[in-house]
Formats: structure tokens, sequence, C-alpha cells
């Protein structure tokens, strides 16, 4: 068996000892503040587990979509960024299990219509249908990405299992029957040119209705025929400053990676960042508008929970204490990290290219999203108090995913190639 080149040959690195005891004592946290949390307040500790499943698990198919996207359109500028995108997505077969584990707190989330919902809807709002449904897609979402993650990396394992340090037993599976190099290569972009599409219309269409069921239906009165495609926006442009938070901290930290973080390539993402926060706003002024001159309760209850007032009047006049109504305040914070601080600061070309600039204004959209993601679930459940998403429980549990995933995505990129991908001839 011939062996591939050194530039696409798995490499598996140590991981950093620090960085995985940091998220190793971040994950202990969470799990210490979910179980203490189901014994002091249990509505609070499924409803803040709900939020950041669906934070994480929106970004990591975002990711999967990004990186479906870049084979879609062929795209050279990418080099090893692709391979960013496809470690951040390694977490959807994780977000599927801990899908299962919340079943559990479906009395919490699904209070406004578990023991009844609204006339009319009882045959689509009923637990066995909606995690039927759910279930089944995420599943299906979990086995593209597997499939896709493998056909993109099956070239850069040839005979790499004898040689790691770590996953010998999946680098021998997914190797199994090889063909040599130049097959697998040919074989490994015909199989992501069809699974990519496939990627990017399941993401766009099935997980879609995952974010009918497990967001839109907390608030069971209200409907927007967009919100679907919104959330799973939302998801798609958090995995674009995802990945170029990582790719920013990897040119700073990680031998070999200066080189390919280049100044075109960090100006290519800012304006991603920058155009896709814009097409996001857009999205929400879109649902927003039409509601607001309709001006009908059964649609504006949504907006007016999270934005209060001010943004329903029939006129605009700023009146500052409408700003302290329940939830406006870290509306308008999400706002500002998923679209005022990227439009505004990467406006211009420098900023985009400049690594502490873009790498700042990714994390404050990461944050922004993750505050974004609090506005959907919270006001819905716990209308009347504003601050019923901050707690200790509700931030040790957003700290136990944040190490969750971040040690799926080190060890992913550890252990799988990092190295640019071949030039196309």
């Amino acid at each position: 068996m011939n062996r591939v080149d050194s530039a696409l040959k798995a490499q598996p690195r140590e991981l950093p000892g620090t960085l995985v005891a940091v998220c190793g004592i971040l994950v202990v946290v969470g799990i210490g503040c979910f179980v203490a949390g189901l014994a002091t307040d249990a509505p609070t500790a499924w409803r803040a587990f709900h939020v950041n499943w669906l934070f994480t698990t929106s970004l990591s198919l975002g990711a999967l979509t990004l990186a479906s996207a870049l084979v879609i359109i062929g795209a050279r500028w990418a080099g090893p960024i692709r391979h960013v995108a496809e470690g951040l997505a390694a977490w959807v077969p994780i977000g599927f299990l801990l899908a299962i584990v919340g079943i559990g707190g479906r009395e919490a989330v699904f209070s406004n219509w578990i023991h009844g919902a609204p006339p009319g809807k009882a045959g689509w709002l009923n637990p066995t249908r909606v995690y039927a449904t759910d279930l089944a897609i995420l599943a299906v979402l979990a086995l593209l990405t597997l499939a896709f993650l493998r056909a993109s990396f099956r070239p850069s394992l040839g005979g790499a299992a004898e040689s790691a340090p770590r996953a010998k037993g999946l680098f021998a599976r997914w190797t199994a029957g090889w063909r040599g190099d130049a097959l697998e290569r040919a074989e490994s972009e015909r199989r992501l040119r069809l699974l990519a599409p496939i990627n990017c219309l399941a993401y766009a269409f099935l997980f879609a209705v995952v974010v009918f069921d497990q967001v839109m239906s907390l608030s069971p009165t209200w409907y927007s025929t967009i919100f679907g495609w919104y959330v799973c926006w939302g998801g798609f442009l958090s995995a674009v400053a995802a990945t170029a938070l990582a790719s920013v901290l990897l040119g700073a930290t990680t031998p070999g990676w200066k080189a390919e973080i280049t100044t075109a390539r960090m100006h290519d993402l800012g304006k991603m960042i920058f155009a896709f926060s814009v097409f996001w706003m857009y999205l929400f002024f879109s649902q927003y508008n039409v509601i607001w001159y309709g001006n009908l309760p059964e649609e504006t209850q949504f907006f007016e929970l999270r934005l209060g007032s001010q943004f329903l009047q029939d006129t605009w006049n700023v009146e500052w204490r409408r700003f302290d109504e329940p939830y406006v305040k870290l509306s308008m914070a999400a706002w500002a990290g998923c679209w005022w601080i990227p439009f505004w600061v990467l406006l211009g070309q420098a900023p985009k290219k400049t690594p502490a600039i873009l790498g700042g204004v990714s994390a404050a959209v990461l944050l922004g999203f993750w505050l974004e993601r609090n506005a959907l679930v919270w006001p819905s459940l716990v209308p009347a108090d504003g601050g019923a998403w901050l707690g200790p429980i509700q931030l040790g549990i957003a700290g136990g995913f944040l190490g969750a995933y971040l040690l799926v995505f080190l060890f992913f990129s550890r252990v799988f190639p990092t190295l640019p991908l071949p030039e196309r001839r």
C-alpha cells in the first residue's frame, strides 16, 4: 500500500495538557451544576440544558454546512480552514445523544403545551410526535456528518493506524478496504461532491423542523414561516465566527499554522462574517416588520416578550423606561453581538485582516448568539422574570457544554490531519 503524501498524511499530535485540564474541569463543573439544579430547581436546570444544546447543535451543524458549501463551490482559498469547520462539526453525533438526554426535561421545556396543546395543534404538538420526528432527523444528520467526515479524511489516513498514538481502531475502520492513494482521493472527491449538497439541504429543511418543534413551539400560539431558517442561519453565522476564531488562535499558537492563516484568508473570513451578519439581520427584520405593521396579538407576543413595548409602538419615541422591561437588555446585548459589532467593526478592509480584531469580533458574535439562544427560549417559559436565564446553575451548565465542545474539537483536530487540502489540478 502506497503512503499518502506528507502534506496529506494524518499526523496525530499530543493534546495540550493545560487546555484539556481546563476543559475537563468545566465539564465536571457543568455536570455538578446540572445535578445540583435537578435537586433544587429542575425546570431551570433543564431549560439551561436546552438552551446550550440548541446553541452547540446548531453551531456544529452550521459548521458542517460551511464545510459542505466550500466543497460545492470548489473554494481553493480555504485550504486547511475547511478542516477547522469539519472539526467543529464533529460535535453533531454528541448533539444527537444529548437530545436523547433532553427527553427527561420535556415537562420543563414544553410546559406551555405538554398537558394540552392549543386547539387544532394537538396532532402536531404532542411529545410522541415531537421526539419521534426530531430524534429521527438528528440521527440522519449525525450519520450524514460521519459520512462526510469519513469521506474527507479517509485519503489522509492510509498507513496511519500503525503509528497512531490513539484512535487506532477508528483509523483502521475508516481505511478498511484501502485501494491506493489515487483511487482513494478520487473516491473522496466524488463522495464529498455527492454529500455536500445533501448536507446543506438537510440543514435548511430538516433541522428547520427541529427548530419549529424545539423553539417556536415554546410559544405555541405564535408562529412565523421563516423562523426555522432564521435560527438555522444564526447557527451558520456562529459556525463561520467559530471557524474564524479557531483559525486565528491556531495561527498564533500552533506550529505550521501561522503560514496558513494568511492575510487573504482572514480577509475572506471577515467578509463572510460581515456579509452573513447583514443577512441574519435581514431575516430578523423580515419577521419583525411584517408582525409590527400587522399588529395582531397572536403575532406581536413573541417580540413584545423579547424587545419590549418600545419596538411595538405606532411611532418611534424613545422612552428609556421601556428598556427596563424583562429580557429587553438581554435582547439588545444579543443584537449587539450578532449584528452591531460585526457590521461596524468589520466595515473596512484593515479590521478583517487584523488577527486580534477578527478574533475579537468572532468571539463577540459567538457570545451574541449564545445570548440570542437564551432570548429565544427563556421569555417563552418564564415571561415575567428577565433574569431567569442568568444564575450559577445556568452559567455552570453553559461552562460544561463549552468544555465538552472544546474537548471534542481538540481531540478531533489533534488526531486527524490539519494540513492544507490539496490544490485542484
